[in-house]
């Protein structure tokens, strides 16, 4: 379904359908990856957690360290030449550890430097990803693109630890690595048979100073983009803790394995891909009003995970509860693309990637500390309650700013000066 109105729509752009199903195949490969990774870690290091962590930290770290970096180069440079060299880049580095792996010659300090490697990348593939579906689909449907981008990820979550599991008991580790760098052909080539006439670029930002400054002093001037910046910072720190609450309670609580703590994340995948095509469905901008109440609402609704009675009352709230937060998602995404001004926008999405990433690290302790002082399941109500009312609070902000936009506005108009104090009700000529 490719018409104009249709949940698809933006199939319609051929540049897109490359690059969407190069997606599809690319991020199956990076899911399952990430399952080998995490499996070989083990075994080199003897089940230590500590090592794992050591592995996720590293890969994580460039992004906090560099990531706003990345957006300079996607205001700066060629988006399409700029993904081609570090897809291709990430597919080596697949392609290195599958080597290793397959050989038997794989040590614990390859996996870090690995992992470092891949992080590197993502700094730039990242925020110019994000920045380059405006210019293959353009404004009108973007918000429809960036639907379809949540939902290739969260179907590609669903499939691609699944197969790496299977693969993994079946013919190792080292397999998994390399089929995920052959996956990275799909996207290369993609990206190699696009049509750049048919691109819509904006304008290269010249090479000067104070460029990483401009873009923050751009969102920190616009409360459009700033107060939903803020908002997808605290459910990233609060709200998206479930690796740690999930693999908590289902221990704890419900007394199950590993494979019951699986179900549980697939439920919520699932929820999450209805979600994303849900958000797909809408016609027209996205509004502000849809952001509030599906942050709203994710935060309810996770507190009422927190308090399900039984293990199979969680997996079936964890359907719309997945449907709620990638709501919130889809629609932080659009607005904060289609509100930023085109030459900053690499900029701009660098950041609300680093906000939105960013918070696990310091809410994940915090949310762990949280569930071995009062148990797991405070850890998921107190993040579903500071969600909600992180909704509440921003909602309430941008009434009161809109208010006084509108008042300025009606001031202009008059020959003299006209000031309503909000806080007061007291108004002054």
């Amino acid at each position: 379904m490719t018409d104009g109105h249709g949940t698809f729509r933006s199939l319609r752009n051929r540049n897109y359908r490359l690059f969407a199903s190069g997606q599809v195949i690319s991020l199956s490969g990076t899911w399952g990856q990430r399952v080998a990774q995490d499996w070989l870690v083990l075994e080199l290091s003897g089940n230590s957690g500590i090592a794992l962590g050591i592995t996720t930290g590293l890969q994580f770290l460039p992004v906090l360290l560099f990531g706003l970096y990345g957006g300079v180069l996607a205001d700066r440079y060629d988006k399409r030449r700029l993904l081609l060299g570090a897809q291709a880049a990430m597919g080596v580095l697949a392609l290195v550890l599958a080597v290793l792996d397959l050989t038997g010659s794989v040590q614990l300090w390859h996996v870090y430097a690995l992992a470092f490697g891949l992080g590197l990348a993502s700094v730039v593939d990242t925020p110019v990803r994000q920045a380059f579906v405006s210019e293959m689909v353009g404004p009108d449907d973007l918000p429809n693109a960036v639907s379809l981008n949540s939902a290739t990820f969260n179907s590609a979550r669903i499939v691609g630890p699944a197969v790496a599991g299977i693969a993994i008991a079946a013919v190792g580790t080292g397999w998994v690595f390399a089929a995920n760098a052959l996956s990275y052909v799909a996207v290369l080539a993609g990206l190699q048979a696009m049509r750049t006439a048919d691109l819509q670029p904006v304008k290269k930002l010249a090479r000067a100073k104070g460029q990483l400054r401009e873009g923050l002093a751009y969102v920190r001037a616009r409360p459009d983009l700033l107060v939903p910046m803020v908002l997808v910072f605290m459910v990233g720190t609060f709200g998206l803790n479930f690796q740690i609450t999930l693999a908590l309670v289902v221990k704890e609580v419900f007394g199950r394995g590993a494979g019951a703590y699986g179900l549980l994340s697939a439920f919520l995948a699932v929820g999450s891909l209805v979600g994303a095509l849900a958000s797909a469905r809408r016609r027209g901008p996205p509004r502000q009003r849809t952001l509030f109440a599906a942050v709203l609402v994710f935060g309810l609704l996770e507190v009422l995970v927190g308090l399900a009675p039984s293990y199979e009352v969680m997996a079936l709230l964890l359907v719309p509860t997945g449907v709620a937060v990638l709501t919130f998602t889809t629609t932080a995404n659009s607005i904060i693309q289609l509100g930023s001004a085109p030459e900053v926008r690499g900029r701009v999405m660098a950041l609300y990637i680093l906000v939105f990433l960013g918070g696990t690290p310091a809410g994940a302790p915090l949310i762990g500390a949280l569930a071995e002082a009062f148990g797991p399941r405070s850890s998921i109500v107190v993040g579903g309650v500071v969600t909600a009312l992180s909704g509440i609070v921003a909602a309430i902000v941008m009434t009161r700013l809109r208010s006084l936009t509108l008042q300025a506005h009606l001031v202009r108009r008059r020959p003299h000066v006209h000031v309503r104090r909000l806080d007061l009700g007291v108004t002054e000529d």
